[in-house]
């Protein structure tokens, strides 16, 4: 069945929390995968892998403003769907920053380095409108698709919604031909995602199909000319559970593959899982990996086109036990799972003396395409435990923050006034309704503790001063910061993070607790 024959078993997700949009390629026995960032900055993390199932974040992509502007962004706006490949001694990388169609400018462009560990090229614009570009290399020209037409405004020159294809120079953006039509979809609604593969002497068009919710699906075309015309795979979708009603997994979609150095194949994927007993998800769309086969000229995926919480594969090495727990006391640098909301105000943040300084300046969570000072990493399980010590500020607030977006998060905090006054407040936003639901004076102290626990009905916020014992302060329902009841369209999920307001905060360690039977 597969040209190696030791199987491991490994467990998906592989990337868990907000990952989504998969795009891997290889380099010699090593593995990398981008996924999207929307407005979190720095914009498309990079994960490596040896075997494929345990994989680290050892950077961004786009790591300045000048790669990545955001001010102003809209929540879920910013970076859609990258595609990362290595030719002739480069990383390539293209994505679409789709707040630049409000602003008149191109959204596609690409990125380039020639060493993954630092930094990236400025990007050049690409001339084809729509989202989720890819590349393609082949004989010696390099061919770019997106997905564009009046599904999406800014589009130019667009009329059809479907896949559209040019040849390009990577290096300036400079176009070689005029943007053509390829295809339409195979019937599904919002054909996107477009990834161009050359195998066999056929080039393969792998596309996302039924729109990224409970609908999504993996469908592949193939036709022996690069600009068409394509052929439907005889079994679409390759993959989807659309009609798995109950799985532990839900809206599979947005894929990318690739072969090995052992001749196997593998396919990464986005997917959700749901909260028990509702159709709902906090976390995001998440990063899966199957198997894949090629059966007739055509590939098959996992299990009757569905994957699995556990699975097994032909992996390049044994996958190693995933310890999902963090601790650090900010004695270093930070680490690249942090992020911020929107390019960050860089003096607002110093790491220095074995703490991290917040420097609150007069946005909030709430402040509507803002910046607040705030950082955070995504949170990748269900039931999970965070904590932070602190020194409260002189005056003003700062706590630790389970945040969606600026109209849903949920945050604990030490709260001190002019007079010197301190106290913890519980303050929760949903939708255009924000309200503190707990405020206790408490003595005047050095260090001040807050904590959030997680699971799958409820995040329950706790507070200690000093060494004192742990005070719950209250709970907020998991469902008010899920995707499917934000009231526009979003794509992201949640994150831990910590935040400061109106002053200035030391924080003197983080961490975060995963059980072991989750991990």
């Amino acid at each position: 069945m597969f040209p190696k024959e030791v199987m491991y078993t490994y467990h998906n997700p592989v990337i868990p929390g907000f990952n989504p949009d998969p795009s891997i390629c290889r380099d010699g026995e090593d593995f990398y995968l981008v996924t999207s960032s929307f407005e979190f900055f720095p914009g498309v993390p990079i994960y490596h892998s040896k075997n494929l199932v345990n994989w680290e974040c050892i950077g961004h992509c786009l790591t300045r403003p000048s790669q990545l502007p955001l001010a102003n962004c809209q929540s879920s706006g910013g970076i859609y769907a990258p595609t990362i490949r290595k030719y002739k001694g480069l990383f390539y990388m293209t994505t679409t920053n789709v707040d630049m169609y409000s602003k008149g400018r191109p959204g596609n462009f690409i990125v380039h380095t020639d060493d993954i560990l630092n930094s990236w090229s400025e990007p050049v614009w690409i001339d084809q409108g729509g989202i989720d570009p890819s590349l393609l290399f082949f004989d010696d020209k390099t061919y770019f698709c997106s997905t564009g037409g009046e599904m999406n405004s800014g589009y130019a020159g667009d009329t059809e919604h479907g896949i559209y294809l040019c040849e390009i120079d990577p290096l300036s953006g400079k176009k070689f031909s005029p943007s053509k039509l390829i295809s339409k979809g195979t019937g599904g609604r919002f054909a996107e995602a477009p990834h161009l593969y050359h195998i066999n002497g056929m080039f393969y068009l792998m596309l996302a199909e039924g729109g990224t919710e409970y609908g999504h699906m993996v469908t592949v075309q193939r036709s022996r000319s690069i600009y068409g015309p394509y052929e439907p795979c005889p079994h679409n979708p390759v993959l989807s559970h659309r009609n798995r009603g109950g799985h532990p997994i839900q809206a599979t979609g947005h894929a990318d593959m690739m072969e090995d150095q052992n001749g196997a194949w593998w396919l990464v994927c986005l997917g959700i899982r749901p909260l028990p007993r509702a159709m709902l998800h906090n976390l995001g769309r998440e990063t899966f990996l199957s198997p894949l086969r090629w059966i007739d000229g055509w590939p098959v995926v996992g299990n009757n086109s569905g994957i699995e919480l556990e699975m097994e594969g032909p992996l390049p090495a044994a996958p190693e036990p995933i310890n999902f727990n963090y601790m650090t006391d900010f004695s270093g640098p930070l680490d690249p799972n942090w992020n911020y909301i929107r390019n960050p105000v860089e003096k607002n943040y110093v790491v220095k003396s074995g703490c991290l300084t917040l420097k609150g300046d007069d946005q909030t969570l709430s402040t509507a395409n803002g910046n607040p000072v705030f950082i955070g990493m995504r949170q990748q399980a269900y039931v999970m435990s965070a904590e932070t010590t602190l020194r409260p500020p002189e005056t003003g607030k700062a706590g630790i923050t389970a945040f969606y977006n600026y109209d849903y998060h949920y945050e604990i905090f030490v709260e001190r006034n002019g007079e010197g006054d301190m106290a913890i407040v519980l303050n929760k936003r949903i939708h255009d309704l924000e309200a503190e639901t707990f405020r206790q004076k408490i003595p005047a102290c050095d260090k001040v503790s807050l904590r959030i626990k997680a699971d799958t009905e409820n995040y329950t916020f706790e507070y200690k001063c000093g060494e004192g014992v742990w005070i719950t302060a209250g709970r907020g329902l998991c469902a008010g910061l899920c995707t499917e009841t934000t009231h526009t369209m979003t794509f992201t999920g949640v994150y831990i993070g910590l935040f400061a307001g109106g002053g200035n905060a030391d924080f003197l360690y983080s961490k975060s607790i995963v059980p072991k039977s989750l991990g």
